[in-house]
């Protein structure tokens, strides 16, 4: 634990930030940092230039699964079971039984992964036009599905028994796909503290959850000889404000957040650089504001010169490494690539960038399935048009349950985008940003993101006026977002410009005027609700 009075230090620091001698400095006696082109400051990773393959993709596959798919009451149910009161809190009650006796250290051996088939997957995935695959290799839940060399609570020691990561990869490589593994671990510390709580009511009133446990406290039980301290590391003082949900406000360690250990921020180290030797990710995903721990602790920074210089060595010298981070400086946006959640800047952004969403919540949640909540393949269709027009890429969760399956309701999504995508890549693949990115009542509306993104809602409603642009060689693909009235485009961004021949993907040519306000273009009656004409 963390001593008192370097605590009070860091709860002390200015927001503009922390010098060298303040911050939390990782050992590297395990995992050593690869030596290379890139040294662990800003400066020297701001040399880093995103890979081709990566601009070229345009469109990946994220299994966002792991053993809070369990319950299917939805995302962060780790955090939300102790919650009293909560939706997650409640359910878990109810089905499994109360946190100060059941908490998520005994969910962990009911994930066991039993249909999970990860070649058929990955194949189903590439199948309808991913381009590259991402995997969690821990959450906020501080679970490792991993064969785990720095954490034993991980998925070969318990519930599936299987090395998930060593699984996906090889279904990865299998069908060519870059692979891609996500890392949320590093706010466990702060994440967790719900599981320090007990109920302020009922017959359980004061009793402590079970993140308070020891290993002491597992004899006889089916953990005995594992400490749940190394799953929940609560063994520090709660954070400023946090029975009242202060943790969205210090997800980037300030306003009071309880600064991490040199322990915790050093076994998060030892894990990622574990996954990245092991296993050679093309892209690595943290959930962070820049990159874990910063700005109070160099482990992030480390990480991601490591990764750049390891890639380095396995690709002859090239680095064909995607590193991502959220609420990034324009500084920072050259040495990672920016990461926008469920959201996207409504302008084209110069550098290349993602968005990352998903198709229902970020974990299985069976209400969203209850209700018929999915986002329509249209819908994933419309937001992976408007991301690509303005540089960007998206990579689309699709929960899988707990056994590793997904629902019905989800299959028809997923075939519906396969369906798009076979008679429209052309004009998502390889693409560039035209002049514009488009037109349209949304496409010149003031869309400001919210913290890391959050705006997706607002590309929600698309009209028939609605239009996206792309461009490859000497094509300009025009993406209409909602099939025109009356089956006529006019696309004003064209008035002025040249135009030989006008064709519909999928159809072949197709009959254009113009005139002063724009390229008025006839559609057949078969265009579909999203068609792509392909300009000359």
């Amino acid at each position: 634990m963390i001593k008192e009075t370097i605590l009070s230090i860091f709860l002390l620091l200015p927001a503009a930030g922390y010098s060298q001698n303040e911050i939390v400095k990782v050992s590297e006696a395990q995992e050593p940092m690869a030596k290379g082109k890139f040294e662990p400051n800003w400066e020297s990773l701001r040399k880093y230039e995103t890979p081709e393959w990566f601009r070229n993709a345009k469109f990946g596959i994220w299994a966002h699964w792991g053993p809070q798919c369990v319950e299917g009451s939805g995302d962060w149910m780790a955090r939300g079971l102790y919650e009293e009161g909560s939706k997650a809190y409640k359910h878990h009650v109810a089905n499994y039984g109360h946190p100060s006796e059941v908490g998520f250290k005994d969910i962990l051996p009911l994930f066991k992964a039993e249909k999970w088939e990860p070649d058929s997957l990955v194949k189903l995935y590439k199948s309808i036009g991913a381009q590259y695959f991402f995997v969690l290799g821990n959450h906020h839940d501080n679970f490792d599905l991993w064969d785990s060399k720095y954490q034993p609570w991980n998925s070969k020691n318990i519930g599936p028994k299987r090395d998930i990561l060593a699984e996906w990869a090889a279904a990865a490589r299998k069908y060519n796909l870059p692979f891609g593994v996500s890392l949320h671990a590093d706010h466990a510390w702060t994440w967790y503290e719900t599981a320090q709580r007990y109920d302020l009511k009922g017959d359980k009133k004061g009793i402590p959850y079970d993140g308070c446990m020891t290993a002491a406290d597992g004899k006889g039980k089916w953990w005995e000889g594992m400490d749940p301290q190394q799953l929940y590391v609560q063994n520090h003082p709660l954070s400023k404000g946090s029975w009242a949900g202060m943790l969205d406000g210090q997800w980037d360690w300030k306003n009071g957040a309880a600064i991490p250990s040199e322990e915790f921020c050093t076994n998060f180290y030892n894990r990622t650089l574990d996954v990245i030797n092991r296993y050679n990710p093309d892209l690595l995903y943290f959930d962070t504001t820049g990159v874990p721990f910063y700005p109070v602790s160099d482990a992030g920074l480390k990480i991601a010169a490591h990764f750049y210089n390891h890639n380095m060595a396995t690709h002859g010298g090239k680095n064909e490494a995607v590193m991502f981070g959220k609420i990034l400086t324009d500084e920072q946006k050259e040495a990672l690539v920016w990461d926008v959640e469920r959201g996207a800047p409504n302008q084209i952004i110069p550098l290349p960038w993602q968005s990352c969403s998903c198709i229902g919540g970020w974990h299985y949640n069976t209400d969203i399935y209850n209700k018929g909540n999915y986002k329509t393949a249209e819908t994933v269709v419309r937001l992976l048009a408007d991301i690509v027009s303005k540089n960007g890429n998206l990579l689309l969760n699709i929960p899988l349950r707990g056994d590793g399956t997904f629902d019905e309701k989800e299959y028809e999504v997923i075939k519906g985008i396969g369906v798009w995508m076979d008679i429209n890549k052309e004009a998502i693949y390889d693409t560039r940003p035209w002049k514009k990115f488009g037109e349209g009542p949304v496409a010149e509306s003031e869309i400001p993101l919210n913290a890391q993104g959050f705006n997706e809602g607002s590309y929600s409603n698309m009209t028939g006026k609605e239009i996206r642009f792309t461009t490859k060689g000497k094509n300009l693909y025009a993406i209409l977002l909602s099939r025109p009235d009356n089956d006529t485009a006019i696309i004003k961004s064209l008035a002025n410009e040249k135009i030989k021949r006008v064709e519909l993907l999928g159809h072949g040519k197709v009959n254009f005027t113009k005139s002063k306000d724009g390229v008025h273009v006839k559609l057949p009656s078969d265009c579909g609700s999203i068609p792509v004409l392909r300009i000359r």
